[in-house]
């Protein structure tokens, strides 16, 4: 098959993942099990030479939902497909043959590699589990050339403590690469780090993503960021995806109230000393998601909530722009805006 832009890599379908709570007296003696509601019904689709961004506050689900396509949690519902073929993967060889595919870029660089060990070793170590050790020594050059940390031997034999954070994570990057992966699932790769180094980052990520026409899933609780680097964004809010659409759109005329709201948190000289109005304000704080609210979970902080809100879990609507959705009753046709 030809290999376009627009080639599906890999999607999710009802993706679903509870975690269950450790039972105390009282459950036991009430028979009750509880479980945390990590994320609900997630649908998500990464295309080859695309960015797609996940965004929301810490505790939304992102990352679980990056470790569930990874592999690294097992699902309570719903499917994964890659290449339009369901997975299920339960270690071994077919974990390794799923990973040769797609990779995670974790969010620390520093916890994510092993200080004991060289950049030499982590990347050896990548390209042999995924047979790629023919010509090592070129093979290794060649990943970190690949990362821009050169000339390579100055950093092949050193540990992750003698460099910074940003060629820490490009060590990361690399070692992502070793496995000549599809797919990149990159847990906020650039939060960890200073905030003059975050954009050669995402633009070696976005350079990458060019060359080797890889399918970037990028989990930030940036809105601003996705706007720059990525191509779709979809809105996680307490495990439930609440918008999604071209990053511009989304980001530009959001339709979701909880997207209005992360736009109004994020810093913009343009808005200094403005106030928010009245209807775009929230508060509170997000729900339990041990027992999260019925109906839409934003409707206890949101000033647009209707009866309806708490009762019924809206659907996606379709909005104007195609490809733009929001799970809202505020576009419920008929409904007054």
């Amino acid at each position: 098959m030809t290999v376009t832009e627009t080639e599906v890599v890999l999607e999710a379908e009802g993706l679903t993942k509870h975690f269950p709570v450790r039972r105390g007296l009282r459950d036991l003696l009430t028979r009750e099990h509880k479980a945390v509601h990590a994320v609900d019904d997630v649908k998500l689709t990464l295309r080859r030479g695309r960015v797609t961004a996940l965004v929301g506050e810490s505790g939304s689900g992102k990352s679980t939902v990056a470790r569930l396509l990874a592999q690294l949690y097992g699902r309570t519902a719903g499917e994964i497909r890659l290449h339009g073929e369901p997975i299920t993967v339960r270690g071994g060889r077919k974990f390794r043959a799923y990973a040769r595919r797609v990779q995670m870029i974790f969010q620390d660089p520093f916890a994510s590699l092993n200080p004991t060990h060289t950049v030499r070793y982590h990347l050896t170590r990548s390209l042999r589990i995924h047979g790629r050790a023919g010509d090592l020594e070129d093979n290794l050059r060649d990943l970190l050339v690949q990362v821009q940390l050169t000339p390579p031997e100055r950093y092949l034999d050193k540990f992750p403590h003698e460099l910074s954070g940003g060629q820490r994570q490009r060590v990361s990057i690399a070692r992502a690469l070793g496995a000549d992966p599809e797919a990149l699932l990159a847990d906020e790769p650039v939060s960890m780090l200073d905030v003059s180094i975050r954009l050669g980052v995402l633009n070696l990520l976005r350079d990458l993503k060019e060359r080797l026409n890889l399918a970037i899933l990028y989990i930030t609780h940036d809105i601003a960021s996705a706007r720059y680097f990525a191509d779709e964004t979809l809105v996680m809010y307490a495990g439930g995806m609440v918008e999604g659409g071209d990053s511009e759109t989304v980001t530009q005329n959001p339709a979701h109230p909880y997207t209005r709201l992360l736009i109004e948190s994020a810093p913009d000289p343009d808005r200094l000393g403005e106030l928010s109005k009245p209807e775009d304000q929230a508060g509170g704080e997000p729900p339990s998601l041990i027992a999260p609210p019925g109906g839409c979970r934003f409707n206890p902080r949101c000033v647009h909530a209707m009866p309806k809100c708490s009762t019924d879990l809206p659907p996606r609507f379709e909005l104007p722009v195609a490809g733009h959705w929001a799970a809202c009753w505020l576009y419920e046709e008929g409904a007054a805006r």
